[in-house]
């Protein structure tokens, strides 16, 4: 089996991957994502034992457990390019020999849920609702760079919302990507089932001016009425496409649930939302070890 040379799959002197300053040993098979460095201890108060801290820019990692169940908790920082890099780099830890650099013979599946915030992009929903990413859509164009792409993307679904936006080719090609069916149906019946905008920017990418005027004043408007085979896009956010996409390439089960902090359409906002964040983070944390 070839080695993957180490331009490729930098490791650091202590034996830790590049960006998240982890070791192979120091993962769960549960993994719990958060854009907020300093979200991390709040979730890791909830443990019951921590075993493993690291921490590196953006990325603060807590590994522990939670009423019996190993869990780690990591955050992305902001974006698709950085959930590139903590879903590489996991599965990297889970699924390569750090001291042959080869693919290990058998596979490890990682459970990977993001818990971030949002924007509602449909007047029924509700600040403080919670949404699970069922489908999202990114307009960062990030899978669009790895091969099998066309294999987990929903094709109908992409060429139905190109023909409805009139899609300015000077843009990434937007794809749609399912979430895992296993999280869908856990948290079903706790989350609003939504189609989720991963924005590659957080002001023009969801229509917002500031002294910028936008190349589609009314893109927003469009989102908004877009339906296909009965659904309608949801909210905003931007980084549950990739964190989709990657995961259903590489073998793991993902999704992402956010709470929605402001609604676009109405111009509401929570004014404290933490105290939502902290509820959709127990509900999770009871879902996701319930059984184990």
């Amino acid at each position: 089996m070839n080695s993957i040379p180490s331009s490729e799959l930098i490791i650091n002197a202590d034996g830790s991957v590049f960006h998240l300053h982890l070791k192979p040993h120091e993962i769960a098979d549960t993994i719990l994502l958060v854009g907020d460095p300093g979200r991390v201890e709040m979730l890791a108060n909830y443990f019951d034992a921590v075993a493993y801290r690291a921490a590196n820019r953006e990325f603060v990692s807590v590994t522990g457990t939670y009423r019996g169940t190993p869990l780690t908790v990591v955050s992305t920082g902001i974006g698709t390019d950085n959930i590139d890099i903590v879903v590489n780099e996991l599965d990297a830890l889970a699924n390569i020999d750090f001291d042959t650099r080869t693919i290990n013979p058998l596979h490890r599946t990682l459970t990977l849920l993001r818990l971030g915030t949002s924007g509602a992009l449909q007047a029924d929903i509700r600040v403080g609702d919670f949404v699970f990413s069922d489908i999202s859509i990114g307009f960062d164009g990030l899978l669009n760079f790895y091969a099998r792409r066309n294999d987990v993307c929903l094709p109908d679904y992409e060429a139905a919302f190109v023909q409805h936006m009139q899609w300015n080719s000077q843009l990434a090609a937007p794809y749609f990507i399912a979430a895992s069916d296993k999280l869908a149906a856990l948290f079903a019946d706790a989350t609003i089932r939504g189609i989720t905008i991963s924005a590659p920017g957080f002001y023009g990418p969801q229509g917002r001016v500031l002294r910028l005027p936008l190349a589609d004043a009314q893109i927003n408007e469009r989102i908004e009425q877009f339906t296909y085979r009965h659904r309608r896009i949801t909210n905003f956010e931007m980084e549950s496409s990739a964190l989709a996409g990657l995961a259903k390439l590489l073998g793991h089960e993902a999704g992402t649930i956010c709470c929605i902090i402001a609604n676009r359409v109405t111009k509401t906002a929570l004014p404290d939302y933490k105290p939502n964040v902290r509820r959709m983070v127990e509900m999770a944390l009871e879902k996701i070890t319930a059984g184990r």
